[in-house]
């Protein structure tokens, strides 16, 4: 009974899903092109499985794809392997769609760097890439594509975050397949990527009715979190693409129909920026542009009112006028850090697992910590803990400006109370409290920390994979450093890599593979002397 009430709000939901109710690997395409619908239904597919990750309902790709969550769980073939990383992940959950309602796909299969890049990884190139090469999944005379081959090897095989690293702003034959968007709740959607530069992408799933963003990401143990926009998704050169996009709807033409429906044959073409009517490039230059051209000069203007880009964001997304509580946004605030905590614990549980914290330390770090590939890849933590100091810098940042605007006038904050810098004190020390986690000491002990002790130790928990797990959260006093087994060559490490452990700033243009000996200090780019402040009690106390 609850499965065929299941299966009926799948179909109200997500219609054209009693087609899709098969197990056969065959892609076969029934609508040539993706409609408004069609992007309306991936979008409600995406909210469903986002849903669930935020709920902590499902913590893996294949957990999320293959729970009620997914509208199409159980009719997937049994060799389907449902696997995807960060940059995987849209491309997959498109394709997987596509596939499941008969649309055609399509995806840039290569790029080029632009002139001028001096760093040759198009991950990270200085200007940006273009496409070079682009692969299209359609059906022949004679036979259909193998979409299990496809989604468990070709796809994820093919994508990665230099895919992203475009702006999409200019038609051409190599289309990309994404286009930025207008800053509105058109634009900015169910099924919006976004893409950060300095290597991260994410989906989002849920826009809230007071302006605020949520988004699922994956990561290469195909762990799927959650978490809220901020600003650890930074800005850059227009030419990197950052920020918010949408794919590109995708047409097959010139196509033979058969007599049962499916379309063989022809070319698939993605629609052109002026077929798009959310189609922006408001977000890089802002919507009163610098009239020299220079991006980050542009200014964001609402109602005559200037504002930094992340506040005007925030109003544009609210539906109606957007009205800020300041104690709901320090418990949203803090429940996004504390979300992005228990999400750590998973990945350093990972490494323990995979039994690197056991392994000699190398005798060099890779050439740059943030941007590298195999066992750092997989294990390390160093965008992931700089993501979270960015929390912390934001949760002081936003609180000193929500105090400043409360106490000069702003219409736009909500509080009724006598003290809002106290009553914010008490929320964030009630709300940091009560988010506690759990890691498993180098001994199979419980150790249970909160998020104000993660906070005093944001920049001494170690991003290093090949360190016990004490010193992955930070560990200080000699009870809790008891059971890590690091040698001295270990803790030597720990000590002279507090210089990154410092920065917050994802630098992909430094050199960073420097042998012990050399790590002792700061040096162009990688590491810097002193932390930067997160103390939020001291703040709250200052303002009182």
């Amino acid at each position: 009974m609850k499965m065929r009430k299941f299966l009926l709000l799948s179909l109200i939901l997500l219609p054209g899903l009693a087609e899709a109710q098969t197990t056969s690997k065959a892609w076969r395409i029934t609508k040539p092109s993706w409609t408004a619908a069609d992007e309306q239904r991936f979008g409600e597919f995406v909210t469903r499985l986002g849903n669930a990750v935020e709920n902590r309902e499902c913590e893996t790709v294949d957990a999320c794809l293959r729970s009620t969550a997914n509208p199409y769980a159980g009719t997937d073939p049994a060799d389907l392997r449902l696997f995807a990383d960060c940059a995987d992940l849209p491309y997959y959950l498109r394709s997987y769609f596509a596939w499941k309602n008969g649309l055609p796909m399509s995806l840039v299969s290569s790029v080029n760097t632009l002139p001028g890049s001096e760093n040759k990884d198009p991950r990270y190139s200085k200007f940006g890439n273009a496409v070079s090469g682009r692969y299209d999944i359609i059906p022949s005379r004679t036979s259909n594509p193998n979409a299990v081959q496809l989604l468990n090897r070709t796809i994820v095989d093919m994508t990665y975050s230099a895919t992203f690293r475009m702006m999409g702003d200019k038609d051409a034959a190599r289309f990309t397949d994404f286009y930025p968007v207008k800053l509105n709740r058109e634009g900015i959607r169910p099924g919006t990527v976004i893409y950060d530069p300095a290597g991260h992408v994410a989906i989002i799933h849920r826009v809230s009715d007071d302006g605020r963003i949520f988004y699922i990401d994956s990561h290469p143990d195909n762990t799927l979190t959650s978490g809220m926009y901020t600003p650890k998704f930074t800005r850059s050169f227009p030419g990197h693409g950052a920020g918010f996009k949408n794919f590109r709807p995708l047409a097959l033409q010139g196509a033979t129909r058969r007599a049962n429906g499916e379309y063989y044959g022809g070319k698939i073409v993605g629609a052109l920026n002026t077929q798009l009517a959310n189609f922006s490039v408001e977000q890089f230059y802002g919507n009163s542009p610098d009239p020299a051209g220079e991006w980050n000069k542009g200014k964001f203007l609402y109602r005559g009112a200037q504002y930094p880009y992340y506040d005007y964001l925030r109003i544009a997304m609210a539906s109606g006028d957007l009205k800020i509580d300041p104690l709901q946004d320090m418990r949203a605030m803090v429940a996004d850090i504390c979300v992005n905590l228990k999400d750590r614990v998973v990945a350093v549980d990972m490494a323990v697992k995979a039994g690197v914290d056991r392994k000699p330390h190398p005798e060099r770090l890779p050439t740059n910590i943030f941007g590298t590939t195999g066992e750092w890849e997989d294990y390390a933590s160093p965008s992931r803990d700089a993501r979270l100091k960015v929390g912390f810098m934001d949760i002081l940042n936003q609180s000193r400006t929500l105090v400043q605007r409360q106490r000069s006038g702003d219409p736009a904050i909500v509080y009724s109370g006598a003290n809002i810098a106290l009553d914010l004190l008490a929320t964030y020390e009630r709300e940091s409290r009560a988010c506690q986690f759990v890691y498993r000491n180098s001994a199979g002990g419980s150790v249970t920390l909160n998020l104000e002790e993660a906070r005093q130790r944001v920049f001494d928990i170690s991003f290093d994979p090949y360190h016990c797990v004490e010193l992955r959260w930070g560990a200080k006093t000699p009870q809790e450093l008891a059971t890590c087994m690091d040698d001295e060559n270990k803790r030597l490490w720990y000590d002279r890599e507090r210089w990154l452990r410092n920065q917050w700033e994802r630098r992909y243009d430094a050199r960073m593979d420097y042998s012990l000996d050399e790590l002792t200090g700061p040096k162009p780019g990688a590491g810097i002397a002193q932390p930067p402040d997160v103390d939020i009690i001291r703040l709250l106390n200052s303002l009182r």
